[in-house]
């Protein structure tokens, strides 16, 4: 093995992650995807206990803090409650993709509540695996309101052969059949 200097190197411990539910959060970067009409928002929690943790977790995992709004007809609905949501939780501040305001870089800085999801999935080695997700937005004076969601199962499992018929096959029958 080569040599390596890891006296510099603070030892890994153990962290805490928050749990699924609500969180005040602040967007901190927005990237507009046009040709697939969706931003790419990212956010942190904006204080308490786990405040900056997505940014901490960024450096290690790009994709940690970040959740897409699409901008769409079919996703029209999902776009309006996030306006809104941003919008009432920073007072003056509107933000409508639209006629009023449509420059998206205008939302970093604001606050948004932000519901979090806990979803069981099945990682590529088949073993089962929790993410947490971003369920929907809330304005951030709406924060007593909001309920933990239920958890999402979306894990693979193996298929049943209940309900299926037995084909009786007779034996040596296999030589008059076209496939192998």
């Amino acid at each position: 093995m080569r040599k390596v200097d890891f006296s510099d190197v603070k030892e890994a411990g153990t962290f805490s992650r928050p749990e699924d539910g609500p969180f005040i959060c602040v967007i901190t970067g927005v990237e507009n995807h046009d040709k697939d009409s969706y931003l790419e928002i990212e956010y942190d929690i904006a204080d308490g206990e786990y405040k900056g943790y997505f940014t901490e977790m960024r450096e290690r995992y790009d994709w940690m803090g970040k959740y897409r709004r699409y901008y769409t007809e079919r996703a029209a609905a999902f776009w309006k409650r996030f306006c809104s949501k941003v919008s009432k939780s920073n007072g003056n501040f509107v933000f409508d993709g639209n006629e009023i305001n449509s420059d998206e870089q205008t939302l970093v800085g604001k606050k948004v509540g932000l519901l979090f999801q806990k979803k069981l999935y099945t990682g590529n080695d088949g073993s089962d695996k929790t993410r947490f997700d971003v369920y929907a937005e809330f304005a951030v004076v709406d924060f007593d309101k909001q309920k933990t969601p239920p958890v999402k199962d979306e894990r693979k499992t193996n298929v049943s052969s209940e309900g299926f018929e037995s084909l009786n096959v007779d034996e040596g029958i296999d030589e008059e059949l076209p496939f192998k």
